[in-house]
């Protein structure tokens, strides 16, 4: 039997607010609230909401033969709290049901991973994987990289982390003849299994469903489920993995896409197919060889590489200049400065910033809320100076890295002895405040004697009284 293993990606950032060059070093607030509750509550009304209810009731309808996982980005929940809490109670209604599973990411979507001389990338995979288990109750086992960005290093640190799996691109130039329909492993951790997206079908629905120019247009439900039939029988497995806002939002409800989805699982059943989870995909089968990709691959643009990210100039200088204080920000507890750190680590900054032409710029352009990557650069850049500069006005921009860890780390350990001696001494200041209780002593012989004395004289000291008067 085949299967159909859906995974949907939702992310969105915090979007910078225009900063100029005069607002560094007196204005420390760099998001554009306004514009970002209207993008997440727009998308929400178009595609979160209907989506997860038309999945609820597909569940419901097929008794729970259709399953589904997502990948939602740290920021993004962040987001759904403060301006569309109902889309959170909408997931947590779908993972009631036992036929969702939620996959582990970078907590910022960030490019992190890239980075090997620290552990900022292993730091928001267990800050996302604890999100998801705040929210849902749902400890991931399953890993999904920013924008699908894979090679043998990462999957190795990700194998290291724990988890059973990674999903990641069918990039052509690394799978060669091979097809995407399989299971494989990490090539230098074979502990790791792969799920590689069929970006052809899954591009079919994402892109090319409203296409009208496309030579299969329309595209139907049993058009689609006949695809994956006709594939060759010994490939068992269709990874479709795709925005979650194809949706609603990249293809709106007018175009009948809820309805192809509403209508995938009657004509999977007529063509014998099911649908998995990605871990219901790697219990029941085992890799058939490993994947070799010596150098970062991902889903975008033709290219399948990191140039959508770090193509130009541009792009590479943001990113060494944001990471080269990294270690200065690891190292402080300001909670404010630790959570602007992580929402200006986003990929969609640099992603902004992009300077590719033809088809691949026309996609870039779609999603920049910039006119110009130059313009979104001189932004990022702005809005940097004025972060480095608070991250050095918590330390001495003269002590480098190496001495100011090693005085941090002095100062944590004299805390503690402080903290340990004040302990004692208010133990010890307890104890001598504390009264003395007298002991309730059982009475003597002697004493009961005495008593018994004093009692006597005083019945006689009163007779000789009476006596006296009479």
């Amino acid at each position: 039997m085949k299967s159909v293993c859906f995974y949907f990606q939702i992310h969105q950032p915090f979007r910078l607010k225009r900063y100029r060059f005069f607002d560094i070093g007196s204005d420390h607030y760099y998001y554009d609230d306004y514009n970002n509750e209207e993008i997440i509550t727009r998308i929400a009304r178009n595609c979160y909401l209907p989506a997860n209810n038309t999945i609820l009731q597909m569940i419901k309808d097929t008794k729970g033969k259709f399953k589904v996982a997502y990948s939602i980005s740290g920021i993004a929940l962040e987001q759904m709290e403060l301006y569309a809490p109902e889309v959170i109670d909408s997931f947590k209604e779908l993972a009631k049901t036992g036929c969702v599973e939620f996959l582990a990411e970078t907590y910022a979507h960030s490019l992190s991973s890239l980075l090997e001389d620290n552990d900022e990338f292993e730091k928001q995979v267990k800050s996302h994987v604890k999100k998801i288990q705040s929210l849902f109750g749902y400890k991931p086992t399953i890993f999904r990289n920013t924008e699908l960005i894979y090679s043998d290093d990462i999957g190795e640190r990700v194998a290291n982390m724990g988890f059973k799996a990674m999903i990641t691109e069918g990039a052509k130039h690394v799978l060669g003849w091979k097809s995407p329909n399989y299971v494989y492993c990490c090539a230098n951790n074979p502990r790791l299994k792969l799920l590689l997206k069929n970006y052809k079908l899954s591009d079919d629905v994402t892109f090319r469903f409203s296409d009208w120019s496309w030579n299969q247009y329309p595209l139907t439900a049993d058009k689609f489920m006949n695809w994956i039939k006709e594939t060759p029988e010994s490939e068992d497995v269709v990874n479709l993995f795709m925005n979650y806002e194809t949706f609603g939002e990249m293809q709106s409800a007018g175009t009948g896409i809820f309805e192809f989805l509403k209508a995938l699982p009657y004509f999977a059943d007529q063509m014998d197919i099911d649908f998995q989870t990605p871990s219901m995909v790697i219990e029941k089968r085992k890799p058939i060889d490993q994947i070799h990709a010596p150098y970062p691959m991902s889903w975008a643009d033709e290219e399948r590489d990191l140039s959508a990210w770090l193509g130009n100039e541009l792009q590479r200088s943001a990113f060494d200049k944001l990471n080269a204080i990294g270690e200065r920000v690891r190292l402080s507890n300001d909670r404010r400065l630790l959570q602007d750190w992580f929402y200006l680590q986003s990929s969609d900054h640099f992603y902004y910033m992009s300077t590719k032409y033809f088809s691949d710029g026309a996609v870039h352009s779609h999603f920049s809320p910039y006119d110009t990557p130059y313009e979104a650069f001189m932004n990022y850049m702005n809005v940097l100076s004025d972060f480095i500069e608070r991250v050095n006005s918590f330390f001495p921009e003269g002590v480098d890295n190496e001495e100011l860890n090693s005085l941090l780390q002095t100062i944590e350990a004299q805390g503690k002895i402080i903290a340990e001696l004040e302990a004692k001494n208010s133990k010890a200041s307890e104890k001598e405040q504390k009264p003395v209780e007298k002991k309730k002593s059982t009475p003597t012989a002697a004493s009961k004697s005495k008593k018994t004395v004093t009692k006597t004289s005083s019945k006689t000291d009163k007779l000789n009284n009476d006596r006296l008067k009479a």
